[in-house]
């Protein structure tokens, strides 16, 4: 497959200024206090007037396109990577990372401060909610506008005018301002027009979060059948489970770095591992501190292992207890229910207590999960209170930690599939030679 986006050591510089006073003369009064190393006249009380120290990220001065005054920082650094023709790629990372800012390069919207990037192919970008629009016209006249933009002719728009209005679902309001629209109404009708162009490339940031998750589904698979025509998608989104399911490589950015490049699902595992914390262990002194409701507040609820007492370290071997406490200021007859989650958000299983009759006081329950059951990886364990048939409290992400994989036999070391990997019995046995079967 050939290569139709190539980013060579790509640096963008931003810099941190102040905001304008609204007049000239303040703002040259303000600019000869700067000058003169003054305190600026126009600062609110308790402000300073030169901009506290920012942490740069390091990078070797020998690659940095030049030096960095106190007021600015580097969104990206140094970024080189190559996508070739019918791939999708996901770019990951926290808020601030710089995705957003590398997006815009690649759409032209920005210039880079030093590097290169070269694209063969149109490209139709998705980068915020509303972009291309024009809030006082309507549905059908933004079609034809934001196809316009995005580089469609008149005629391309007229045979697909309907296909567009039919998978954006607004048939209804086709004919309405889209001012009058609302922010899932504008991308279900952007993501529309974006997708039926059949650019070549196409780059959707994480606009699609406002969506519904019907819609959500149906453009993914949209993007899906782009990529299937030969076409190259880039991804952005926060959604790790639409990440793995859509992408074939990604890319992890870290304060305008990349530190993670390749397989999917090796970076996917390393942006969860990078923002998982270990919370084995939460305990609340009095009732009006701790979570909940009214009539069952949160004690405590921990992670113990037997014999070693909470603890931050499990392997796939190790057998745990979770052990919940419950402030509880009515009779009502209780069960509690535990959804185990990956970190990223997909279900591993979800375990109920038998329902008790409890009296007002403190109600401890403990649920013991065995060894040789959870798989290797980041977990997070929430915690619902069900009284009399509803729930009455929950305690979401109660719990988060790691289990950590041990040595194993065998030729293959590779990551188990599968969100768990229990234990069986087994039994083998050498039948007669002369067995029918």
């Amino acid at each position: 497959m050939s290569t139709v986006i190539s980013v060579e050591s790509l640096w963008k510089k931003y810099r941190l200024g102040v905001v304008g006073t609204g007049t000239l003369r303040h703002d040259l009064n303000r600019w000869w206090h700067r000058v003169r190393g003054k305190p600026d006249p126009y600062a609110m009380v308790g402000q300073t007037s030169s901009p506290s120290p920012i942490s740069h990220f390091p990078s070797p001065a020998s690659s940095a396109p030049s030096e960095l005054a106190d007021d600015e920082i580097w969104a990206l650094c140094d970024i080189s990577f190559t996508v070739k023709r019918g791939e999708i790629l996901g770019i990951i990372g926290r808020n601030g990372a710089g995705k957003s800012t590398l997006l815009k390069i690649l759409s032209r919207v920005t210039a880079p401060t030093s590097g290169e990037v070269k694209v063969k192919g149109r490209i139709a970008s998705l980068l915020e909610v509303g972009t291309g629009f024009h809030p006082e016209l309507t549905g059908r006249e933004n079609i034809f506008l934001n196809g316009a933009i995005l580089g469609m002719t008149k005629a391309e728009i007229w045979r697909k005018l309907d296909e567009i209005i039919a998978f954006a679902e607004v048939e209804k309001y086709i004919d309405t301002p889209v001012k009058r629209y609302s922010s899932g109404m504008y991308v279900r009708l952007a993501f529309a027009v974006a997708a039926h162009l059949d650019p070549e490339i196409l780059i959707v940031d994480e606009v699609l979060a406002v969506g519904d998750a019907a819609f959500q589904k149906k453009c993914l698979g949209k993007m899906g059948d782009v990529a299937r025509g030969g076409r190259t998608v880039l991804f952005v989104s926060h959604n790790m489970t639409a990440v793995k399911t859509l992408c074939s490589r990604g890319v992890l950015l870290d304060q305008g770095a990349i530190q993670v490049s390749g397989e999917i699902s090796d970076v996917v595992n390393a942006y969860i591992r990078g923002n998982a914390r270990n919370v084995t262990g939460q305990e609340w002194a009095t009732p009006e501190s701790a979570p909940g409701t009214d009539d069952f507040r949160f004690k405590s609820v921990k992670l113990v292992v037997p014999d070693r007492g909470e603890t931050n370290h499990l392997t796939v071997k190790t057998a745990f207890d979770i052990v919940i406490e419950l402030w509880v200021s009515r009779p009502a007859s209780v069960n509690l229910s535990l959804p185990l989650s990956l970190i990223s958000g997909e279900v591993v299983f979800v375990v109920a207590s038998p329902a008790k009759d409890l009296a007002a006081g403190v109600a401890r329950y403990v649920c013991h999960v065995p060894a040789d059951l959870l798989n290797d990886g980041a977990y997070m364990l929430s915690v619902l209170v069900v009284a009399d048939g509803e729930v009455r409290s929950r305690l979401p992400e109660a719990l988060t930690f790691e289990v950590h994989e041990v040595a194993r036999t065998g030729h293959w070391m590779g990551k188990w599939p599968g969100f768990v990997r229990p234990q069986m019995r087994w039994n083998c046995e050498q039948l007669p030679a002369n067995s029918q079967p």
